[in-house]
């Protein structure tokens, strides 16, 4: 069977990425399998081959659209496609990143009027919506993979889509490397950070869109509550003075991006994400899988895995009041004994690797079949 995998550039903190280079770690591993990645550019390419597309391009858009285009022109020679990307003509789609016109509605809520406005006229944006419509109705597309309900829901609404095109298939995490036994990695004395302090960690790039300020502000009134933020962001500098602001600068330690993010779980207590839109971040499985607890919000597809006060809190992105309130609760919880660390891991448990190859392989089967 040949398998194509299709992933434009390799990020190595990226959520996608991570995703394609676990299912390719395991794929590679079925002898009645021959995958081959085709994308612009990937790291650590072993076990399976890589066929470089990278023709050049002016900006975001002819960046994109070429991609897809040289990209296509390669799909005849293989028995499955699966894409990453939003290329017309796919045997499968994978909807990582979820659907754009939601995306853009919600990241709408925390710009200005002028900035929606401006936005409306985007020509990458209009691209990338047309090119996501041509996909989801393609005739060679037969089936999307999404990785949360919350997603699957949201494309059948918008597209139309039969409910025998759409699957949910979780991402896999490694539960031996990403286990509670991370705790041997804390930082705590590296970082300043004193033993008993209860220590919430944010993880993962694009601060606004995934909701750093309101992390900041719901540790205002928690005086005992440290923050960790680690990722990259061009407007890092921002938020630091919005900690300095809100005179929560020395309980909140801005790492950048963490070349081992295992560090920053192992000196953690729970992770919080209040994101306007995450189709389902692996971030939130590797936390969870680490014993962390998770407070989210309503448009990350990991809502849909918490029990209130059990393994995390769920409540708007914007909702300031409601993070807080769900931090009094888990601190509260923390006095009173509450495991939360055991119902977070059991949480993520089965959702292994080979778990999701083996999904992933029933679906390619069933599709020759």
């Amino acid at each position: 069977m040949k398998l194509a995998i299709v992933r434009q550039t390799y990020n190595p903190n990226g959520g996608a990425e991570r995703f394609v280079s676990r299912a390719l770690n395991v794929l590679a591993r079925d002898a009645s399998l021959d995958v081959t990645l085709i994308a612009r550019q990937w790291e650590d390419a072993a076990g399976w081959q890589t066929l470089t597309v990278n023709p050049p391009f002016r900006n975001r858009l002819s960046r994109e659209a070429g991609f897809a285009q040289a990209a296509a022109a390669h799909f005849a020679g293989f028995d499955i496609v699966q894409s990453h990307e939003r290329i017309p003509g796919a045997t499968i789609f994978r909807a990582g990143d979820g659907v754009h016109a939601t995306w853009l509605a919600q990241y709408g809520r925390i710009q200005s009027p002028l900035a929606r406005w401006g936005q409306s006229f985007s020509r990458y944006h209009r691209y990338i919506l047309q090119a996501e419509a041509q996909m989801f109705t393609h005739p060679q597309l037969r089936k999307v993979i999404c990785n949360s309900k919350m997603v699957r829901d949201d494309i059948a609404r918008r597209f139309a889509l039969a409910d025998d095109k759409l699957t949910v298939i979780y991402n896999g995490v490694d539960t031996d490397h990403f286990s509670p036994g991370v705790r041997t990695l804390s930082q705590r004395e590296a970082w300043g950070i004193p033993a008993d302090a209860p220590v919430l960690a944010y993880v993962g790039s694009g601060f606004s869109r995934k909701g750093v300020a309101t992390a900041l502000r719901a540790i205002v009134p928690h005086s005992a509550v440290w923050l960790l933020v680690a990722g990259r962001d061009k407007h890092a500098r921002k938020f630091e003075k919005l900690a300095q602001s809100l005179g929560v600068a020395a309980r909140v330690r801005f790492l950048g991006p963490v070349a081992d993010v295992r560090q920053v779980y192992g000196t953690a207590d729970a992770l919080i994400l209040p994101t306007l839109y995450d189709p389902f971040p692996n971030v939130c499985v590797e936390a969870l899988a680490c014993g962390l607890p998770l407070l989210t919000s309503h448009g990350c597809g990991a809502a849909e895995w918490i029990d209130e006060g059990v393994n995390g809190w769920v409540r708007d992105a914007l909702d300031v009041d409601g993070y807080r309130e769900a931090l009094h609760h888990w601190l509260a919880g923390r006095v009173q004994g509450v495991d939360y660390a055991a119902a977070a891991r059991a949480t993520a448990e089965p959702y292994t690797l080979e778990r999701m190859a083996g999904e992933l392989q029933a679906l390619y089967r069933d599709l020759l079949r």
